[in-house]
C-alpha cells in the first residue's frame, strides 16, 4: 500500500538497503519495511556454496585428461562482491534483476580450471594420474591467493579433485604397459624363486655329495683298519703255522728217531732169534731124528699124533700086508666125533 513493502531474508543472506546511493541499513537475516519507489535492495548470499566441475586438460606430455572435483566457497565480504557484481533485487524483492549472481560460480570454476591447467602442464600423464591430491592442494593454495578471488571478497573453504582420468585408448595403453610391467615383475619373481630353488637344490646336492665323500672316507678308513687287522691275523696265522710246522718237524724227527730205534731193536731181536734158532738147529743136527720127532710130538693133539702114526705106517707100507680101520677110528680121523663123544665134550 502506497509503495510500502516488507522483506525478510534468510540468515545466510546479507541484505543491504540503498537510498540515494547510500547504505541505510544492512545485515544478515534482516526483516523490515521499505519504501519501494526510493529504496534499492541488494541481497548477497553469504552461505557456503558447492560447485562441482569436470573439464579436460592437457599434461606436460600433451596427453588429454579429464579432471573431476568440486570447490566449496563463500562470500566473506559482501560489500566487495556487491561492488563488482549486481545482486540487486527487483521491486517485489523476490528475484535478482541481473544474471551476475549466477556468473559468480562460473568465475570461480574458470579460475579453478585455469589453475589446474597450469599445474597439469608441469607434470606428465603418468604422474598426473597419481597426483590428484597434490593437484587439489596446490590449486586450492593458488586459488586462495588469486587477486580476483581476493577482490571479490570470496573465502575458499575446500577444493578437492576426485579423479584424473586419461582417455579410454590412453588408459588401455597405460593398463597394457602396467600389466606388462606386472607380468614382467611376476616373471622376475618366478625366475628369482626358481633360481633360489635351483640354488637350494644345488646346495642340497653338494651337501649330499660331501656326505657321500665323508662316508666313502669313513668306509675307506674302516677298510684300511680291517685290512691291517686281517694282515695282522695273517701274520699271526703264518707265525702259528710256522710254529705248527716246526712242531710237526720236531714230531716227525722224533718219529724218525723212534722208527730208527725200533728198527734197530727189531733187527737186534731178529739177530738174537736167528742166533737162538741157529744154536737150536746146531743142537738138533747132532741128535737122533727119532728123539727130535718124539720131542716135537710132545704136547700134540691126539689127532695129530694119529696122523703122525699113519705117516710112519705109510713109510713101512711095503712091509704091511693088511690094515683094518674101524669106523669109530675113521670117524675120529676125519674130524666127526661120535654123538657120545659130543655129549662128553658138551658136559
Amino acid at each position: 500500500m502506497f509503495g510500502m513493502r516488507f522483506i525478510k531474508v534468510e540468515p545466510t543472506t546479507h541484505l543491504m538497503m540503498f537510498q540515494k546511493g547510500q547504505v541505510v541499513r544492512e545485515g544478515t537475516g534482516l526483516a523490515c519495511f521499505y519504501y519501494a519507489p526510493t529504496t534499492s535492495l541488494v541481497a548477497v548470499p553469504v552461505g557456503s556454496q558447492e560447485q562441482a566441475f569436470i573439464f579436460e586438460q592437457t599434461t606436460a606430455d600433451f596427453q588429454t585428461v579429464t579432471v573431476q572435483g568440486q570447490v566449496i566457497y563463500r562470500i566473506a565480504e559482501p560489500r566487495k562482491t556487491a561492488g563488482l557484481l549486481d545482486f540487486s533485487l527487483n521491486r517485489r524483492g523476490r528475484g535478482y534483476t541481473s544474471e551476475d549472481p549466477k556468473k559468480l560460480s562460473q568465475r570461480v570454476l574458470k579460475l579453478v580450471e585455469v589453475l589446474t591447467q597450469d599445474m597439469l602442464l608441469q607434470i606428465p600423464l603418468t604422474e598426473a594420474l597419481r597426483a590428484a591430491g597434490s593437484i587439489a592442494a596446490r590449486v586450492e593454495t593458488a586459488l586462495k591467493k588469486h587477486p580476483e578471488v581476493v577482490s571479490l571478497g570470496l573465502e575458499i573453504h575446500a577444493l578437492s579433485v576426485l579423479a584424473v582420468r586419461a582417455k579410454p585408448e590412453t588408459a588401455r595403453a597405460l593398463e597394457a604397459e602396467a600389466r606388462e610391467a606386472i607380468l614382467r615383475a611376476a616373471d622376475e619373481a618366478i625366475f628369482s624363486r626358481r633360481n633360489a630353488a635351483i640354488g637350494n637344490e644345488r646346495a642340497i646336492r653338494e651337501s649330499e655329495l660331501e656326505t657321500e665323500i665323508a662316508v666313502e672316507h669313513k668306509k675307506r678308513s674302516i677298510r684300511e683298519v680291517q685290512l691291517e687287522s686281517e694282515a695282522g691275523a695273517r701274520r699271526k696265522g703264518h707265525e702259528l703255522r710256522a710254529t705248527d710246522m716246526e712242531a710237526d718237524i720236531a714230531l716227525e724227527t722224533k718219529r724218525k728217531d723212534f722208527v730208527s730205534l725200533n728198527a734197530e731193536n727189531t733187527r737186534t731181536l731178529a739177530e738174537a732169534e736167528a742166533h737162538r734158532l741157529e744154536a737150536v738147529m746146531t743142537a738138533f743136527q747132532s741128535a737122533d731124528p727119532r728123539v727130535v720127532q718124539a720131542l716135537a710130538a710132545t704136547g700134540m693133539h691126539p689127532s695129530q699124533l694119529i696122523a703122525q702114526a699113519f705117516g710112519g705106517i705109510a713109510e713101512k707100507a711095503e712091509r704091511i700086508g693088511q690094515l683094518n680101520v674101524s669106523p669109530e677110528l675113521l670117524q675120529s680121523l676125519v674130524g666127526t666125533p661120535s654123538r657120545k663123544a659130543d655129549d662128553v665134550e658138551r658136559r
